[in-house]
């Protein structure tokens, strides 16, 4: 079923805004050039420099979202053909607006069961959430991970995880105390707070950040918690605000991670696109998952997760995304941005000429 392409874009992005992105910021913007062109954009304005790794998840954040943008397409009757910049992000750049590169849309043929296919992706995708609540300590089965193994070595990289309880539990302690410890850097601090959304009201009118209905944590505790962070070495506040964290821990029976070449752009949209079809499967087959990036972008967290998880790192191969996967309720929507805050409006006709199709 491909769509009248005059109305194309629009529908498109209607879909592809609910990727997830670091802080829910939603920084990829898109720029049509032609009924089946578009230009894709990073807004520095939106990324998260501050965190060490923050400015090469910016370019996962970009591969997240050209994944989102091919299974959107697939389901309208589109395979989309990517031309990719690869070039570093300036955080400090005049031009808030880095180019990651140019889609083009062309009408796929395909069979009854390629176009299901199609579909079952995109009905995951539009029921992927990330889930903080509470898991119910089932197992995610071999089956499972054998795919999502196939799946990561398609793309170059190695899913692995662990069920040991000791490790588990250990790496969830870590995550907690990543928490702790970025609240001590002013610059994270201020990232954090700036994202952070407090009530539902507010996380309704402003469409993005990180809601503390979907943080599972009371707004009140979370507001006064954050606006006194040195408080949180104190036994009786500290102790509270790790209570109501470890309470969503609870069941978290498994985590996952992967590893592989991150060295540069064209590896960070790799790793974005792999990891977004990985949650895409385990979300077809009804597993949840909680990425847990701050222990990644955290370097003494990252350091003592490597150690803990006993992997080998080198200077252009490591771990980049730790994760929860399993079962659990459904977690509430965040809310995004509409479509349009994401569609730039198209450059005049003699300048999108300066925008070609990069081959």
């Amino acid at each position: 079923m491909v769509m009248d392409a005059g109305a194309l874009w629009l529908d498109l992005v209607n879909d592809v805004r609910w990727y997830p992105s670091p802080h829910n910021s939603q920084p990829i913007k898109l720029r049509a050039i032609s009924e089946t062109a578009a230009v894709i954009y990073y807004d520095l304005d939106l990324g998260l420099p501050a965190e060490s790794f923050g400015i090469p998840f910016g370019h996962v954040c970009a591969g997240v979202s050209l994944e989102s943008l091919s299974v959107v397409a697939a389901a309208r009757g589109y395979r989309t053909t990517e031309f990719l910049e690869h070039s570093e992000m300036d955080f400090a750049a005049e031009d808030r607006l880095h180019v990651i590169g140019t889609v083009r849309l062309e009408p796929a043929a395909g069979d009854d069961a390629l176009q299901s296919e199609s579909l079952r992706r995109l009905a995951a995708f539009r029921a992927r959430r990330t889930s903080r609540r509470p898991y119910d300590s089932r197992i995610v089965g071999d089956e499972l991970l054998v795919s999502a193994s196939t799946i990561a070595a398609a793309q170059g990289f190695e899913f692995r995880s662990t069920v040991d309880a000791g490790l588990v539990s250990l790496l969830v302690q870590i995550n907690q105390k990543t928490l702790f410890s970025d609240l001590r850097n002013d610059a994270v601090y201020a990232e954090i707070m700036h994202w952070l959304r407090f009530s539902k009201e507010e996380a309704a009118a402003k469409a993005d950040g990180l809601s503390a209905e979907t943080m599972m944590m009371p707004g009140r505790i979370l507001r006064f918690a954050m606006g006194h962070r040195g408080m949180w070495s104190l036994p009786l506040i500290g102790g509270l605000i790790r209570g109501l964290y470890l309470r969503t821990m609870h069941g978290v029976r498994q985590l996952g991670w992967l590893e592989g070449r991150f060295a540069e752009p064209a590896d960070y949209l790799e790793a974005g696109r792999t990891f977004m079809r990985i949650w895409l499967f385990f979300t077809e087959k009804g597993v949840c998952l909680h990425p847990f990036g701050t222990v990644i972008t955290n370097p003494a967290s990252h350091a003592e997760f490597v150690q803990a998880a006993g992997i080998r790192e080198t200077a252009n191969r490591m771990a980049w995304m730790l994760f929860r996967f399993g079962y659990s309720d459904t977690p509430p929507a965040a809310h995004r941005r509409p479509a349009t805050s994401t569609l730039l409006s198209p450059l005049p006709e003699d300048m999108s000429l300066q925008e070609p199709l990069r081959e």
